[in-house]
């Protein structure tokens, strides 16, 4: 099967988009796929206002008709409901090429975090962008439950998974006065920061990543340890030095952070939220409404206990579900044959 995923989040960024659509396309092989991306790589970009590290791509319908057409997929997956993939999905529809999409981001909770537009008027706007394809998958029954309460049909699971190699128990880089504390994620307004740095909560607090509000909430929380973004090895470290995992956002729709966390050996503390609530059981974590309470009562958590949780996912099963989702649009709908007619058309009209 190829498969053709067209995604408006890319690198450099350092998102769960990114993390997640990288990791089940190196798995993608093993399970008899390929995998193939139009992304904004290639095209002028331009950073989106008030959060400029995000790029957008400025990519005419045409030009991005041609990389689907050059791709001549089985399947076409838009993952971003950004400029390319407003792009894609118009294609497919007046080409009549079925496509599934994916609902990664709170955009509507965003939105209103930031500029307090209107909920109904965001989820309009994604249930007419969704809606349209042949299905539409999320990373949990509960978000597929909150979802259709909105309108959203077709919905279909796909999880996440986690590298239990890179972030694995081992020993501590940090030399702070302990217990440690550490939220690793974007720094935006969405994430509800201030919850975490304004407890009062002995030892240290750590904060590992970047974004928007990262100079002001240093400047307002100077007793905070802002270590900035780190990847790779040296995050898989980061997170193995602290003692628990504080996630206050309550808009995430996942939080593959908190396998991260998980899978290095720390528990959580986070409030009772959608993302939190589907993958942190009482075991290998404390959810609250009383973040601080949380806090100190993951002190006592098993470390071992919160990595076997984080066992249970896997990038293999993950790409598995991803491509078991295809595989049943696939089985009626015929879309690389569309676009091979597509393709033939184009090139008999341009003779």
């Amino acid at each position: 099967m190829r498969v053709l995923v067209v995604t408006d989040a890319w690198k450099p960024q350092v998102n769960g988009v990114v993390r997640s659509l990288e990791a089940i396309s190196r798995e993608a092989p093993a399970l008899g796929a390929e995998f193939r991306f139009c992304t904004p790589e290639g095209f002028p970009t331009i950073g989106l206002p008030s959060y400029r590290e995000i790029r957008l791509a400025l990519a005419t319908p045409g030009a991005v008709a041609s990389r689907i057409v050059a791709a001549r997929a089985d399947c076409v997956h838009i993952a971003t409901e950004g400029p390319l993939g407003l792009a894609a999905r118009r294609f497919c529809l007046s080409r009549g090429v079925p496509f599934t999409t994916s609902y990664h981001t709170r955009f509507p909770e965003y939105l209103h975090a930031r500029t307090r537009l209107p909920l109904r008027w965001s989820y309009a706007a994604l249930r007419a962008f969704h809606n349209a394809g042949a299905g539409v998958m999320v990373s949990t029954p509960r978000l597929a439950r909150e979802l259709k309460t909105q309108g959203f049909r077709k919905t279909m699971i796909w999880s996440r998974g986690v590298d239990h190699e890179l972030f694995r128990p081992r020993p501590a880089i940090l030399d702070l006065p302990r217990p440690i504390f550490l939220y690793a994620g974007r720094l935006a307004v969405e994430k509800n920061l201030e919850a975490f740095l304004s407890l009062d909560l002995p030892g240290s607090k750590v904060v590992v990543g970047d974004g928007p509000a990262r100079a002001s909430l240093a400047a307002r929380y100077p007793d905070a340890h802002f270590l900035g973004l780190r990847t790779g090895e040296a995050l898989a470290a980061t997170y193995a030095s602290a003692d628990v995992f504080v996630f206050p956002s309550r808009t995430d729709t996942f939080g593959i952070v908190l396998l991260e966390a998980m899978a290095s050996g720390l528990p959580v503390a986070a409030f009772p939220a959608p993302g939190p609530l589907d993958v942190v059981p009482s075991d290998a974590g404390v959810l609250s409404d009383d973040l601080r309470a949380a806090c100190l009562g993951a002190l006592n958590i098993s470390r071992e206990a919160a990595r076997a949780q984080a066992l249970r996912f896997t990038w293999a099963a993950s790409a598995r579900q991803f491509l078991d989702n295809l595989g049943a649009i696939h089985a009626t709908c015929h879309s690389a044959e569309q676009i091979q007619l597509f393709d033939d058309r184009q090139a008999v009209e341009a003779g």
